[in-house]
């Protein structure tokens, strides 16, 4: 897999279940080491990976912002300025109120190179119009955001460019429409 992007950039990457889709975007926050090759990223990046990881269910909302926001090289007196905070252990947490919580902690620190991976489909549809709004302000304001969606809507409304994994390689990379048309295709033959 190889392909450049650039400042500002926002690519969807599309594929089938299994394609390498998150694999791709956990190699790229280095979560996972790339198996050959290597990868060169320009900034702080900012994973939204699955809903939860790099959290601890038995620690609050407000340790876990805490210890998120450490990890990403913020100060506690920064970190004192997100709002609201809530005291129950995420455990605790529905699917959607942790989601919130992930996705109110990754941008606030506004990120060089975020990576959302399905986030946009959890929650009520509030929550999910609220994470798109975000969205597009990071987007507009020259962030770089790799986006994994199973909706091709998403990723033609949200993205310049889109790379089409299949079976860990890619297929195609290019610009979004005709990148998303070229996959309707294949999956309608």
């Amino acid at each position: 897999v190889s392909f450049d992007v650039e400042k500002g950039d926002v690519i969807g990457i599309i594929g089938h279940n299994g394609a390498g889709k998150s694999t791709l975007l956990k190699v790229i926050s280095g979560i996972m080491k790339p198996t050959k090759g290597m990868i060169e990223a320009h900034g702080n990046i900012v994973p939204m990976l699955e809903l939860g990881s790099g959290f601890d269910m038995e620690l609050s909302g407000r340790e876990n912002i805490y210890l998120n926001g450490a990890i990403l090289g913020y100060s506690e007196e920064f970190l004192n300025e997100l709002g609201n905070f809530i005291e129950a252990p995420l455990r605790t947490y529905s699917s959607g109120m942790l989601a919130r919580l992930a996705f109110s902690v990754a941008c606030i620190v506004e990120p060089e190179i975020l990576i959302v991976d399905e986030i946009l489909s959890v929650g009520d549809a509030d929550f999910q119009e609220k994470s798109r709004a975000r969205m597009m302000e990071l987007m507009t304001g020259g962030t770089t955001v790799f986006f994994v969606s199973h909706s091709l809507k998403q990723i033609r409304e949200m993205c310049n460019k889109v790379v089409w994994l299949e079976h860990g390689k890619i297929q195609a990379v290019g610009k979004t429409g005709e990148i998303c048309d070229k996959y309707e295709g294949a999956k309608h033959e």
